[in-house]
C-alpha cells in the first residue's frame, strides 16, 4: 500500500489553490471576485479552476455564477487587515 501511495503522490497534480481561497481575475475580459471551488486536472488540457462568483456575470446572453478559468487568469485576493 505504501508503494502505491508514493507512486500516486509523485505523478498526480498538486493544486495551487484550495477550497475557499479568495481570488480575483478576468474571465472573457470581465473582472470578477470569487471563491475557489475546485482546482484539478482532469485531462491533458492542463489544470482548471472552478470558481463560485460573488456577483453573477453576463456573457453572451447567459448569466453565470460558476466559471472555469486557467491559472494564468487569476491571482489570490489580498487580505485586508483592520
Amino acid at each position: 500500500m505504501s508503494i502505491l501511495l508514493k507512486y500516486f503522490d509523485s505523478v498526480t497534480y498538486k493544486p495551487k489553490y484550495f477550497l475557499g481561497d479568495r481570488v480575483q481575475g478576468k474571465w472573457n475580459k470581465i473582472p470578477f471576485v470569487g471563491t475557489v471551488a475546485n482546482d484539478s486536472e482532469v485531462n491533458d488540457d492542463g489544470p482548471n479552476i472552478h470558481i463560485f462568483l460573488d456577483l453573477p456575470v453576463t456573457y453572451k446572453n447567459t448569466i453565470d455564477t460558476i466559471i472555469t478559468v486557467k491559472h494564468r487568469d487569476i491571482k489570490k485576493l489580498p487580505i485586508i487587515k483592520d
